[in-house]
């Protein structure tokens, strides 16, 4: 079974009457410079619906970020070659125009911006922005738009919004300007939300108060949910579904609980393993991976992350430098995708990698492997070939 195939399949399962509100398809991203052409994004796939949210994580450059501007089409398309399809709510936007795209961004999908400093206007006051951007899709009078604007400030939790709604971006705090930013993202009630690390650089109590936020605005508004974060905490607490990239591809993806607990891509391990555990011992050490991210203008050869890989031994032949592997199904079923050529990640994981990454959870990790093995060895499937 192809990659292509395997997309399709989950595609086709939904009609064009009740496909997901957001498809991602076979998106290809490349920029061409000076040096060569960056591989920005490859042949990702997903889809996500209403009232559901998505975690993407991965290092910088993995190509999160472009992937999630793509769907906003916000890329520069004179010096973008971008390739496959994007379906906001039956839409394709794929080859629209700035012009076209206007009708679309804001209203029918908006972006939290990692930066709201430089994201909002230093020249114009936090409340005229969010103004602007209900003028844009309702043709109401300015005095209703700045009414508007306060409303959302107040939503958002911006303590006297009223007095607050004249004032500049530099005047408010830097969680005030998250919630600002927000508040400009939800104005036209967005039934699908961008959010690219919006919580870099708060403080821990008012990142716990953004993410709250954001799943509250979602109850309300039934709005379906991008996070982009290097935070696995993070996706933890609020993904139904995490979407793991590496070097523009997606390496793995699957349910939040099934791919924490049960990961089966070393990249992923790597990313679980970077993590400091704040019950753990104070003399616990953190193990990074190893290297660095792979240059986007020359990708290795095969799977791009071998080179970093501490499990390649364990391939037959030469497979992970020569052959990239197609993103199937593993062995947890088939809503848990990975990219990788190991035959028995479950294994690997549970005797090498979770008891130095997380030692009190080997017990529990390994129940459950064995209840969900007799659980299908019960059901008599045959499991798909890999």
């Amino acid at each position: 079974m192809t990659e292509n195939t395997l997309s399709q399949q989950t595609l086709s399962a939904a009609t064009p009457g009740n496909e997901p509100y957001l498809v991602v398809d076979n998106l290809t991203v490349r920029f061409p410079t000076a040096d060569g052409v960056v591989q920005a994004v490859s042949d990702l796939s997903y889809s996500l619906e209403q009232g559901r949210t998505l975690g993407i994580v991965g290092e910088s450059g993995s190509g999160k970020s472009v992937s999630s501007m793509a769907i906003m089409g916000l890329h520069d398309y004179k010096r973008t070659r971008m390739s496959g399809s994007i379906r906001v709510g039956g839409k394709e936007v794929v080859g629209l125009s700035n012009n076209q795209m206007q009708s679309i961004r804001g209203n029918d999908a908006a972006m939290i911006f990692q930066d709201p400093l430089t994201a909002l206007h230093p020249f114009y006051s936090v409340g005229k922005q969010i103004s602007e951007a209900y003028l844009a899709h309702h043709g109401v009078s300015k005095s209703k738009a700045r009414a508007k604007a306060i409303e959302m400030l107040d939503r958002v939790g911006i303590p006297q919004a009223r007095n607050r709604v004249d004032d500049y971006p530099h005047q408010f705090s830097g969680g005030m300007r998250q919630r600002a930013m927000i508040a400009m993202a939800l104005v036209n009630d967005p039934k699908l939300l961008i959010a690219d690390e919006p919580t870099t650089a708060l403080d821990v109590t008012v990142q716990a108060q953004i993410l709250d936020l954001l799943q509250e605005l979602q109850r309300e508004f039934n709005s379906a949910i991008i996070i982009i974060t290097h935070d696995l905490g993070v996706v933890a607490e609020m993904a139904d579904e995490v979407l793991v990239m590496y070097a523009g591809r997606c390496v793995e993806h699957g349910p939040t609980k099934e791919l924490l607990t049960h990961p089966e891509m070393p990249y992923t391990w790597g990313l679980l393993s970077s993590v400091p555990d704040v019950s753990a011992d104070t003399d616990a050490r953190l193990i990074p991976i190893a290297g660095n991210p792979p240059s986007l203008l020359d990708p290795p050869s095969g799977c791009a992350f071998h080179p970093r890989c501490a499990h390649r031994d364990k391939v037959p032949g030469d497979l992970c430098r020569t052959e990239l592997p197609e993103l199937l199904p593993g062995n947890r079923g088939p809503e848990h995708l990975k990219r990788c050529h190991l035959a028995d990640a479950d294994s690997i994981y549970e005797a090498e990698v979770l008891p130095e990454i997380a030692p009190d959870l080997v017990e529990i990790v390994v129940a459950d492997t064995i209840e969900n093995g007799a659980t299908a060895g019960d059901d008599q499937t045959t499991p798909e070939p890999r």
